[in-house]
């Protein structure tokens, strides 16, 4: 598993969103400026997390950008497949469970890469962005 660029930089703006909940807006400047992201950058992985359904935007001169659900509801596992693709180190659970079933001489490699995928998955879809906020004081 690898987390990209833009996935990091996608934690960090729903954790400044986060913080706002559900109070309001925050302008995508503002998260970049707060965070230091390339607002340009910052503007695509908004649009993608819009598409996601995590994030909602309203449009006008007092507009910006806010979570769509609590900061609990919203895991790292969900965002990061979002942006960066399955969590697995190559293909995703599914293939690896088919190789571990499939490919005798070589069950023992396969299930300890869907061991590790397991492991990383169980830490990600059971933290929040809240968690994360949280974590920070």
């Amino acid at each position: 598993m690898r987390i990209s660029q833009r996935g990091l930089y996608a934690l960090q703006a729903l954790t400044v969103l986060a913080r706002q909940h559900p109070a309001g807006v925050v302008k995508i400047k503002d998260i970049a400026t707060e965070e230091n992201l390339p607002e340009k950058f910052l503007e695509n992985i908004l649009l993608d997390l819009k598409r996601a359904r995590i994030v909602a935007s309203i449009r006008g001169a007092h507009g910006g950008y806010q979570l769509n659900r609590a900061p609990a509801e919203i895991f790292l596992g969900d965002v990061i497949r979002r942006i960066d693709g399955p969590l697995a180190p190559f293909e995703d659970a599914d293939s690896l469970r088919r190789r571990v079933d499939k490919d005798a001489k070589h069950r023992p490699l396969f299930q300890v890469l869907l061991d590790v995928r397991n492991a990383a998955a169980g830490i990600l879809d059971h933290t929040s962005i809240a968690d994360l906020c949280c974590s920070r004081n």
